[in-house]
């Protein structure tokens, strides 16, 4: 796959915004790809956001992804699912979403994203590239780590973990094919103004 812009939207309620909402305000602000995260929501309560966010995308053109929940993509339409180290393999997450459908994978190093790549994702994520971020973590990947995995796969990368609009560009250069940013958005003053910071730092590929 390609990906449709070098940033990565997010939507985590974790910087006190609705996710309805916060998802509005990342696609009105021009983000094509959009990862829906509710990690503490009862699945029916994560069905409901995301049968309306799934809606909200198909209405602006962006791709709508739902963490870790196969089950939930599927029956909320999505676009794809993202899953983590800990859920369940690429190959069965993919025959739960159906064919056509996006799987991701969070990787953190070269064997996980080969692992991956091999499983049939159609692309990971890698980090934390930086400590702090919203996980808080101490431990941080680097960008030294990034040009590695961009080494060893071909399909694309999302980097995530405390990227900033100030070290997105650095992020990009080292192989990334898109940021993942959470952080910098929800905690700026003017969350829109700050994704089209974010887009305006490298091209969509259908530009």
């Amino acid at each position: 796959m390609k990906m449709p812009s070098t940033y990565y939207a997010m939507v985590d309620p974790a910087g006190g915004h609705e996710p309805a909402a916060l998802a509005a305000l990342l696609l009105d602000a021009g983000a094509r790809i959009l990862q829906l995260r509710l990690k503490d929501a009862s699945s029916r309560e994560f069905l409901t956001a995301a049968r309306e966010i799934v809606r909200m995308c198909r209405a602006r053109g962006a791709l709508a992804i739902v963490n870790d929940r196969a089950d939930i993509a599927r029956l909320a339409e999505a676009d794809g699912v993202h899953v983590g180290q800990e859920d369940l393999p690429a190959r069965m997450a993919r025959a739960i979403v159906g064919p056509g459908r996006i799987v991701g994978v969070s990787t953190h190093g070269v064997e996980q994203a080969r692992a991956a790549e091999a499983d049939g994702a159609d692309y990971i994520g890698f980090g934390a590239i930086y400590a702090g971020g919203l996980k808080n973590v101490a431990n941080a990947q680097g960008l030294e780590r990034l040009r590695a995995v961009r080494a060893a796969v071909g399909i694309p990368i999302v980097a995530i973990g405390g990227i900033t609009e100030t070290t997105m560009p650095a992020v990009l250069a080292a192989g990334a094919d898109a940021a993942a940013i959470i952080t910098d958005v929800v905690g700026a003053a003017d969350p829109a103004a700050k994704v089209r910071a974010l887009l305006a730092l490298g091209p969509r590929v259908d530009d």
